[in-house]
């Protein structure tokens, strides 16, 4: 009796490799089949758009994934900025236009990345909206390899990269 080839489930290991492209053509990221992607399924690890729409894939299936901004980065919120004094960084701190800094949000205590939108005199405006919030993405993804996720990696709801911890 055949066993019925893996499909990408939930608990899955899956390797990826894909294609991020934005509207206007331009690759924004990618992942190649000697360098997948490797993630598990179920887990949140991965923009919930491009999640949903991989279930029941098996090794070798190839799928164009078209994700809009409530199912991958969000909506791009321009109430979303912050500014922050100069005193807050340290003297020799070098900030650049677009770099990408880890603050702790003072209510929930999560980190977020914001990113340098206008250095000013006095301080630096920062906006927390993720840098393809609002984008439409397009991937072109397909599934490499898949295996059951081992009891550890199930507990703590992401892979482990073949170290032992």
């Amino acid at each position: 009796m055949n066993n019925p080839p893996p499909t990408v489930a939930d608990n899955m290991v899956v390797s990826l490799a894909y294609v991020l492209q934005l509207d206007d053509g331009n690759v924004i990221d990618s992942a190649g089949a000697s360098e997948p992607l490797q993630y598990l399924q179920g887990a949140n690890n991965i923009i919930p758009g491009l999640e949903k729409e991989l279930y029941g894939m098996q090794i070798g299936d190839k799928k164009n994934v078209d994700v809009a901004p409530a199912d991958g980065y969000g909506e791009y919120d321009p109430e979303a900025m912050t500014f922050v004094p100069m005193s807050a960084f340290p003297p020799d701190f070098e900030l650049e236009d677009g770099m990408g800094l880890q603050m702790r949000d003072s209510n929930s205590g999560e980190v977020v990345i914001a990113y340098v939108e206008d250095i000013q005199t006095d301080g630096v405006v920062l906006n927390l909206n993720h840098p393809l919030a609002g984008q439409t993405l397009h991937f072109q993804v397909k599934v490499v390899d898949l295996r059951p996720a081992t009891d550890e990696e199930l507990a703590h709801g992401h892979i482990h990269d073949g170290h032992t911890h």
